[in-house]
C-alpha cells in the first residue's frame, strides 16, 4: 500500500471521528444534549452558567471544522494536523486528571454524548490512537503534497461551522421559574396531612360521674423543615410526599412512573405524587401519563434548571421520599442508585422513628 492511500485513509478515519463527536454531542435534540453537555461536562470543571454555552458551541463548531479541515488541501501539515493534535492533546490531559480524582471505570466523559457513552479511560485510549495516527501522517504525508495555502478556506470552514452550531442551538435565558401547569390524578386523591390537634375523650366511672380528660395524640412524624420545591407545589412541605425528576420522552421515567401508580393503586395512605418535569418534548407529556396509567400535578422547567435542580452526578429519572420537607430517600439513574419499588414500599412503610 502506497504512502499516499494509507495518508488518506487516516484522514478519513480521524475525520469521521471528530464529525461523529460533534454530531454526538447534538443528539438526540441540539440544545437539550448541549445544555446537558454544559452542566454535566463544563459546569463539573469550573465554567461559568454564563461562558459555557458560548464555549461548547464554539468547541462543537471547531471539531465540525477539524473533521472537515482534515480533507482538504489548504496548511494540513503546518496548522490543521498539529492542532487536531494538540486539541485531542488538552482532552487526554484533562480526561487524565479526571481519571486520577475520581476515577475513570465509570461514567460518561461525553465525548461522544448520550450516542455513544464512553469512560474516561475508553476515551483516553482513543485520544492516544488517534494522535499516534495523526503523527504518523505528519511524517508519512510529503511537504509536496501540501499546495494550498489559502488562509481564507480554514477561517472560512471554522466561522462557518462555529456559526452554525448558534443558529441550531441558540443561547437561550436560563430561566429557573416552572411553567404553571397542574393537573388532577385521575385516581382518588389520599390524605396524607398529619394532624397534632388534642383528641377529646370522655371516661364514665362506676358511680356515673363523667369527667372530661385531654389526651395528647403522640404523633409520628418529623420536625417540619423547608425543602426548597415549594415553589413548584405550595404543599410539599406537608405530610409524607413522592417528588419525581422526569424526562417526558424518557423510557425510564415512564417505567418508574408506571410501577408508583401500581403501587399507589393498593396502598392506602400513599405519599401524594408530583412531578418536575425537563421542558424537552414537552408534548410527550400526556403520552407519559398515559404510559404511567394515572395523571399527577406536575410543573415543566428549562433544561439547565432542570438538570441543576436533579443535582450534580445524577440522572433521571429521580425520585425522592420527602416527610414534612425531610428527605428521606433520593434514587436517580439507572444505575446503582435507580428507582426500586420494593425498596420504596418499604420506605413509606416505616414510621418516623425508623427513618434514617
Amino acid at each position: 500500500m502506497s504512502k499516499n492511500n494509507i495518508a488518506w485513509g487516516i484522514r478519513i478515519i480521524i475525520s469521521f471521528l471528530f464529525l461523529l463527536s460533534a454530531v454526538a454531542k447534538l443528539y438526540p435534540s441540539p440544545y437539550f444534549a448541549i445544555s446537558t453537555f454544559e452542566v454535566k461536562q463544563l459546569y463539573p470543571m469550573g465554567f461559568s452558567e454564563g461562558f459555557a454555552p458560548y464555549f461548547s458551541r464554539i468547541l462543537i463548531g471547531i471539531e465540525f471544522a477539524l473533521g472537515f479541515l482534515l480533507l482538504q488541501k489548504n496548511f494540513l501539515r503546518k496548522i490543521v494536523i498539529p492542532a487536531t493534535i494538540l486539541l485531542l492533546a488538552v482532552f487526554t490531559t484533562h480526561l487524565t486528571i479526571e481519571t486520577f480524582v475520581n476515577g475513570g471505570n465509570s461514567g460518561n466523559c461525553g465525548c461522544f454524548g448520550s450516542l455513544l457513552p464512553m469512560t474516561p479511560i475508553e476515551a483516553i485510549i482513543k485520544n492516544v490512537v488517534a494522535m499516534a495516527l495523526l503523527i504518523w501522517l505528519f511524517i508519512i504525508l510529503p511537504k509536496s503534497s501540501e499546495r494550498g495555502h489559502n488562509f481564507w478556506v480554514l477561517n472560512s470552514v471554522t466561522l462557518a461551522s462555529i456559526l452554525a452550531l448558534f443558529m441550531v442551538a441558540p443561547i437561550q435565558p436560563i430561566e429557573a421559574k416552572p411553567v404553571e401547569i397542574e393537573v388532577n390524578s385521575v385516581l382518588p386523591s389520599i390524605d396524607t396531612t398529619f394532624t397534632s390537634e388534642p383528641k377529646i375523650e370522655t371516661n364514665i366511672d362506676t358511680t356515673s360521674k363523667v369527667t372530661e380528660k385531654t389526651v395528647e395524640k403522640v404523633v409520628d412524624e418529623p420536625t417540619k423543615k423547608k425543602s426548597g420545591y415549594a415553589q413548584y407545589f405550595s404543599t410539599i412541605d406537608n405530610g409524607r410526599k413522592t417528588l419525581a425528576l422526569f424526562v417526558p420522552g424518557c423510557d425510564h421515567c415512564r417505567d418508574a412512573a408506571k410501577e408508583l401508580t401500581d403501587l399507589r393503586k393498593k396502598t392506602k395512605n400513599f405519599p401524594e405524587i408530583s412531578i418536575i418535569f425537563m421542558n424537552e418534548e414537552a408534548d410527550l407529556i400526556p403520552d407519559f401519563f398515559k404510559a404511567a396509567g394515572a395523571e399527577y400535578p406536575y410543573k415543566i422547567i428549562e433544561v439547565i434548571p432542570f438538570w441543576k435542580l436533579l443535582g450534580t452526578g445524577r440522572d433521571t429519572p429521580g425520585i425522592k421520599y420527602l416527610w414534612n420537607g425531610n428527605e428521606y430517600k433520593f434514587y436517580d439513574g439507572i444505575n446503582a442508585n435507580k428507582f426500586d419499588i420494593i425498596d420504596f414500599q418499604k420506605l413509606i412503610e416505616k414510621k418516623h422513628t425508623e427513618l434514617k
